[in-house]
């Protein structure tokens, strides 16, 4: 972050400054973590459901916060240090971040959609990142909270920005739209995350299109062409539109070519700028979407066809997003936990079919707010097992069991059933042996990676 003062603080959130203080008092980042302070930073104290950062202003401030936003008078005050007090510490968060954006006139790419959004972001990063300094969204931090502080992130050094929007309701991008306002959006694609809170997928198409009024007049809109719903949108967009997949008639089109079901997959490109073939390090064949998004993203920057071909194969997944973990005997692990539902469980599933290991263990977790759709949707994962030829099932969690029962229904030759995850890590024990290929996946709530961290531990180095 960028030096700011306490008199463009005032200005960005409309505070009222309590008591008397230096205007050009400097503030050189923003926490909301009392936990982890910065020296010189603003403490931003938030309010949720069970707790309320006002409890914490006094130990932020005795860690190194120069300053405040609260919304409501103290009992007491520090010395030497200032409180600003607004209607809503959220919204100021929200009102100072937009301003902050505003300051730095570089272009933004706003990434959203049910899954393969944090694998889009990192794709464009790394393409972008040839040409441009890139700020993009690290980890999780693509809700109301995140994307504001990744937004302040922001320093003289930066080129472009690409940001992350996730959502559960109605009104969530909407909101992170009207902070970033981006030259570029981009929407993955219509699943059933969320399908809990909004009902439909209908619904989740609606949410996602909060995302079109607010891309700025002369910008593009990037977009699945092989999904059924966002298909619908071509000639119904406010701005430039181009759609991404393997139908014919697209405009940025991909053809699987092969891969070696260990590193990478190979397919052919063909945009309005190229057509050749590329390497793509990643398994699966979703892993066209992004490239192709990244594709279109950066011929609009002015990216050649050869610096877009180098940023592909730099190419690097986040951390639990498909990672490739090779032990010893020929045993490789896909440690896929950070997030699932049911696009991406068979995204994996496919990943791990085209494995070239002559067994394969698919360790699986519960799928989240799914609502009254879980059963249903949890029975058609293990079905899935099933038609793809995986040869064992290890099902971890009460929603799982839809799933274990899929998949004995579907053939699976070997289904093992789990309560929980303690119960799964005394079992798998008797399940690995050599040249074979185990995939784990769930929901974020599941915490599946600390079955990846004991497959690791079971198994020799390579």
């Amino acid at each position: 972050m960028e030096t700011i003062t306490l008199g463009q603080l005032l200005q960005a959130v409309n505070g009222q400054l309590l008591g008397e203080f230096d205007k050009n008092a400097p503030i050189s980042h923003v926490d909301t973590d009392s936990r982890d302070i910065h020296p010189g930073s603003l403490f931003i104290p938030l309010a949720g459901e069970r707790f309320d950062g006002h409890a914490y202003i006094n130990a932020a401030l005795e860690s190194g916060a120069v300053g405040c936003l609260t919304q409501r008078e103290r009992e007491s005050y520090q010395p030497g240090k200032f409180y600003v007090k607004v209607p809503s510490t959220q919204r100021a968060l929200r009102d100072l971040a937009a301003w902050y954006k505003e300051q730095f006139h570089i272009p933004f790419v706003a990434v959203t959609g049910s899954v393969g959004k944090t694998t889009a972001k990192d794709m464009l990063a790394a393409v972008l990142g040839v040409k441009y300094k890139v700020l993009k969204t690290e980890g999780n931090f693509n809700n109301n909270i995140g994307l504001p502080l990744t937004l302040l992130r922001l320093d003289s050094s930066h080129q472009i920005g690409v940001v992350e929007m996730g959502m559960d309701k109605f009104g969530e991008i909407d909101f992170l739209g009207g902070i970033v306002k981006p030259e570029v959006g981009v929407i993955t694609n219509i699943g059933d995350a969320h399908i809990e809170r909004l009902g439909s997928r209908e619904n989740i198409f609606k949410a996602k299109c909060e995302l079109l009024p607010h891309i700025k007049e002369d910008g593009l809109l990037v977009l699945n062409g092989d999904d059924p719903m966002l298909s619908t949108l071509r000639g119904k967009t406010p701005v430039q539109t181009v759609f991404c997949g393997q139908g014919e008639g697209l405009e940025y089109r991909a053809q699987i070519l092969g891969g070696d079901g260990v590193s990478h997959i190979h397919c052919r490109l063909t945009t309005p700028s190229m057509d050749r073939e590329v390497c793509i390090p990643a398994l699966g064949e979703h892993m066209v979407y992004p490239t192709l998004i990244a594709a279109a993203v950066a011929e609009r920057f002015g990216l050649t066809p050869d610096e877009i071909e180098q940023g592909i194969r730099q190419f690097v997944p986040t951390r639990m997003r498909m990672n490739i973990l090779r032990r010893g005997n020929g045993i490789i692990i896909l440690d896929d936990t950070y997030n699932a539902n049911p696009q991406s469980m068979r995204a994996a599933i496919s990943v791990l079919s085209d494995s070239q290991s002559s067994y394969k263990i698919a360790v699986l977790g519960d799928m989240l707010e799914l609502g009254p759709f879980s059963p249903a949707l949890h029975a058609e994962v293990g079905e899935y097992l099933g038609q793809a030829g995986i040869q064992c099932l290890v099902a971890v969690g009460e929603q799982s069991a839809a799933m274990a029962q899929g998949a004995r229904d579907a053939g699976v030759p070997q289904v093992l059933y789990c309560q929980d995850k303690g119960e799964a890590m005394e079992r798998l024990p008797m399940l690995l042996r050599r040249d074979c290929t185990i995939l784990v996946k769930a929901s974020r709530g599941m915490k599946m990676e600390d079955i990846t961290a004991f497959l690791v531990k079971q198994t020799p180095e390579k």
